[in-house]
C-alpha cells in the first residue's frame, strides 16, 4: 500500500493548529473543490488562461477551485496585481509557483538574473548558488509567489542534452548537491517552498520531453549512485515538492515490477512504481509530487488524455500541471474519482499534501489577518542594488575562457579596432525567447564606447568576397552565440542563416576570431575551428560587460569549464 502523508513529519512539521486547519478544510470541501485542488492553472496576461477558455481569472477560481496557480510573462507590477486578484478571489489560499532557476528573472520580466546552474557550476562558488536562491526568493515573495519550481537537480551526463545544459549544476551528483542545497537555503530565507525537478532524472539523453517520451537509461545501481544520491540529499534537507518528469526509468521500473514489458513502460508522471514505489516508499518522500506540464508529448503519447489525467493522481502525483481545456480536464479528473480510478483515500491524501504545504506557509492565517496580498512597496527589492551586486559577482566568478590556443587575447582597440560581429540566434519569440536585438545592441554600444568600430555581418548571404579584402577591412571577428529555445526540436545546435552562410567561421585564420556563447556551453561541437572560445551563460547586460572586460584583460577569467564543453571532439581542443 502507498504511504499516506504524515503532516507532523518533514517536510511539513505542522503543529496541531495547522493540522486542524488542513483537516477542517478538507472535511468542508465538496467533491468539485477536492478535484479542483489537484489542478494548476497557467494564466497568461491578456487571455487569463492557457486553455483559451473565455473566463476571467476570478471566474476560473470560482468555477474550477484550483489549488495552484502559475503565470507567464509580465512585469513585477503586473504579476503582483494578477496574483493579488487570484488570492483575493480564492476561498482556500493558493500556492503560486514560478520558475526561478537563476534568480528573480524567472518570476517576472524585470526580475534579477544572478546565475544559471551552468554558470554557478563554472564559478565553483556555493556563495553564488546561495545568492541565486536568495534573490529568487526575495523577488518571488515581493510579487506574491510562494513556490519555486526549481532548482533543477538533474545531472548533465550527455553533452548533447540541451534541456538541462544551462540548468544543471554539474555532471555528477556531488556537484549538483553541493550547489543546489545552498540555492534552496537561500530562497528559504524568504519562506519560499521548493519543488525540485525532473524526477527520476534528466540529462542522460539528448531528447526533449516536450516532443517525445524521455528515457533515463541508467541501470538501478548507477541510478542509485547518481540521481538517487541527489534526491536523498534533498529529501533529507526537507524539500517540500518534487516535479515528476515525462521520463521513463525502464531498467529500474522492471526491477520494481518484473511483470512489466517494454510496451508497459510509462513516464514517471504515470508510473505507480516510480512515484508511489521508488519515491514515496523506498526513498521515504513525505511531501507533494506534481506532474510536469501535461501538454508535453512525453505524457500525451502514453494514452488518451481522459485516461492519463486521473491516472497521474492514481499513480501518486498529488497535483496536475496545467489544463488543456478547463471543462474537459476537470471532467476527466472528476470522472476518475467517480469511477474509482482515483480512490477516495488517494484523493484525500493528495489534498492533504497540497493543503499541508499551504498550512506550512500559514497562508490561511495571512488571509485571515489581511497580510496575504503584496503591496507596491514590496517591489522595492526587485532589481535592488544588493541583487545587482550579486549578479555582478556571479558574472565575475562564472564567465569562462574555455580555450585560447593561439594566444590572441587580450582584445584591444589598437590591434582589433575594426570588429565584425556575427550574431548566431535560435528561436525568436519562442517559449524561452532568444535572438532578440537587445544583447547585440549592448555589445555594439559597449564596443563603440571602448574605441572600436563595429560592423554586423549579414549572414543571409553566401558571398564571402576576396579574403585579402576582408583582412584589409576587418581587424577581428567576434562571434556571439545566443542560441536559446526548447520545445521545437530535440537538440539545439548552431543553425546558420543559410547554407554555407558567410557567417560560418571560414575567417578564423584570416583575422583573430573570438567566440562567446551566452547560453549553451557546447557550441565548440559546431565550431571546432574557433581558437578562442568563451562561455558567458546568459545575455544580460552585466554578463556582456563582464565578458568584454575579461576579453580585454581588465578582469581575470575565473570560471572553470567541465569536460562536456569539448563535446567529445579532440579537434575542439586545438
Amino acid at each position: 500500500m502507498p504511504r499516506l502523508v504524515d503532516l507532523k513529519a518533514a517536510p511539513y512539521n505542522l503543529d496541531e493548529g495547522q493540522i486542524a486547519w488542513v483537516e477542517e478544510t478538507l472535511a468542508s470541501m465538496t467533491l468539485d473543490e477536492q478535484v479542483g485542488q489537484l489542478f494548476t492553472n497557467l494564466f497568461f496576461f491578456g487571455t487569463d488562461s492557457f486553455s483559451g477558455n473565455p473566463y476571467t481569472a476570478e471566474e476560473i477560481i470560482e468555477k474550477f477551485h484550483i489549488g495552484v496557480a502559475r503565470y507567464h510573462g509580465g512585469t513585477a507590477e503586473k504579476v503582483q496585481g494578477l496574483l493579488n486578484r487570484l488570492q483575493a478571489a480564492s476561498k482556500i489560499p493558493l500556492l503560486v509557483a514560478a520558475n526561478c532557476d537563476s534568480g528573480g528573472n524567472g518570476a517576472m520580466s524585470d526580475g534579477t538574473y544572478v546565475a544559471s546552474g551552468a554558470q554557478t557550476e563554472a564559478s565553483r562558488s556555493v556563495e553564488v548558488a546561495r545568492n541565486a536562491g536568495y534573490v529568487s526568493g526575495r523577488e518571488m515573495r515581493a510579487i506574491g509567489a510562494n513556490l519555486n519550481f526549481d532548482p533543477c537537480v538533474d545531472i548533465l551526463f550527455n553533452w548533447r542534452n540541451t534541456i538541462v545544459n544551462t540548468r544543471a549544476y554539474g555532471t555528477n551528483a556531488a556537484d549538483v548537491i553541493k550547489y543546489t542545497i545552498p540555492f534552496v537555503e537561500g530562497q528559504r530565507e524568504s519562506n519560499i517552498l521548493t519543488c525540485i525537478k525532473h524526477w527520476p532524472g534528466d540529462g542522460t539523453e539528448e531528447r526533449d520531453q516536450h516532443l517525445v517520451l524521455g528515457v533515463n537509461e541508467l541501470p538501478p545501481e548507477e541510478w542509485e549512485a547518481s540521481f538517487g544520491e541527489v534526491y536523498r540529499a534533498h529529501i533529507a534537507n526537507g524539500v517540500e515538492m518534487v516535479m515528476a518528469g515525462h521520463i521513463a526509468l525502464p531498467y529500474y521500473q522492471k526491477k520494481l515490477n518484473p511483470a512489466l514489458e517494454d510496451k508497459d513502460i510509462l513516464p514517471a508522471t504515470l508510473a505507480d512504481e516510480l512515484i508511489n514505489g521508488l519515491l514515496k516508499t523506498n526513498l521515504g518522500f513525505n511531501g507533494a509530487v506534481i506532474t510536469d506540464a501535461s501538454h508535453m508529448l512525453g505524457m500525451t503519447s502514453a494514452m488518451r488524455r481522459e485516461d492519463y489525467v486521473p491516472l497521474a493522481i492514481a499513480a501518486g502525483c498529488d497535483c496536475f500541471l496545467f489544463f488543456n481545456n478547463l471543462e474537459e480536464d476537470f471532467g476527466f479528473m472528476k470522472a476518475g474519482v467517480e469511477k474509482g480510478i482515483i480512490t477516495r483515500e488517494r484523493l484525500d491524501d493528495a489534498n492533504r499534501r497540497i493543503l499541508g504545504l499551504k498550512a506550512k506557509l500559514r497562508l490561511h492565517e495571512a488571509k485571515a489577518n489581511g497580510t496575504l496580498l503584496r503591496t507596491p512597496e514590496d517591489l522595492a527589492v526587485v532589481g535592488c542594488e544588493e541583487h545587482l551586486a550579486m549578479r555582478a559577482d556571479a558574472a565575475d566568478k562564472g564567465i569562462t575562457l574555455v580555450k585560447n590556443t593561439l594566444n590572441q587575447l587580450p582584445l584591444n582597440p589598437k590591434d582589433h579596432r575594426r570588429i565584425r560581429i556575427y550574431h548566431l540566434t535560435g528561436e525568436v519569440g519562442g517559449l524561452t525567447g532568444g535572438g532578440e536585438a537587445s544583447m547585440l545592441k549592448k555589445y555594439i554600444e559597449e564596443l563603440t564606447a571602448r574605441g572600436y568600430e563595429v560592423t554586423v555581418n549579414d549572414g543571409t548571404t553566401r558571398v564571402k568576397g576576396p579574403t585579402l579584402k576582408y583582412r584589409e577591412e576587418v581587424d577581428a571577428a567576434l562571434i556571439l552565440a545566443e542560441v536559446i529555445g526548447y520545445g521545437a526540436q530535440n537538440n539545439y545546435r548552431i543553425q546558420w542563416k543559410t547554407a554555407m552562410s558567410n557567417e560560418c567561421p571560414w575567417y578564423v585564420w584570416e583575422v583573430p576570431t573570438f567566440m562567446v556563447s551566452h547560453n549553451f556551453t557546447t557550441h565548440l561541437h559546431d565550431a571546432t575551428m574557433v581558437k578562442c572560445y568563451v562561455n558567458a551563460y546568459h545575455p544580460n547586460d552585466q554578463n556582456v560587460i563582464a565578458t568584454l572586460d575579461k576579453l580585454e584583460g581588465k578582469s581575470e577569467f575565473k570560471g572553470v569549464p567541465n569536460d562536456l564543453v569539448w563535446a567529445d571532439k579532440w579537434q575542439a581542443k586545438l
